[in-house]
C-alpha cells in the first residue's frame, strides 16, 4: 500500500477552503475536509491515478463543479510514497465552475 504524506503548506489550504466555506455559507466544512481527504487516500491504492502535470507532478480532480478540487501531488515509486503538495479549488486552477 502506498503512503500519503501531506506537505506542512497543506494546512493553508485546507484554511483556505474553511475561509471560502464560511465566506459564502456554502456546505458544513468539517465534512469537505473530511471529503477531500478520502478522495485522497485513494492514492494508497492507485497512486498513478493522477493525470500528468508538470515536473513530474500529477493531478488527482477530486469531484466537480462548486465540490471540486485538485490535488497536486508527486509519486516516489522507489519509496512508494505519494507526496500531496498543494490542494486547490478547481476554479483556482482555471477551471469552469
Amino acid at each position: 500500500m502506498t503512503r500519503i504524506e501531506l506537505a506542512p503548506e497543506i494546512t493553508d489550504d485546507f484554511d483556505r477552503v474553511f475561509d471560502h466555506i464560511a465566506r459564502h455559507g456554502e456546505a458544513d466544512a468539517v465534512e469537505r475536509i473530511a471529503y477531500i481527504i478520502e478522495a485522497i487516500n485513494v492514492l494508497q491504492h492507485s497512486p498513478r491515478i493522477g493525470r500528468p502535470a508538470r515536473d513530474d507532478l500529477h493531478e488527482l480532480v477530486i469531484g466537480k463543479d462548486q465540490l471540486g478540487y485538485v490535488a497536486l501531488y508527486r509519486y516516489i515509486d522507489e519509496i512508494n510514497t505519494a507526496f500531496i503538495l498543494a490542494i486547490r479549488c478547481q476554479h483556482e486552477t482555471g477551471y469552469k465552475c
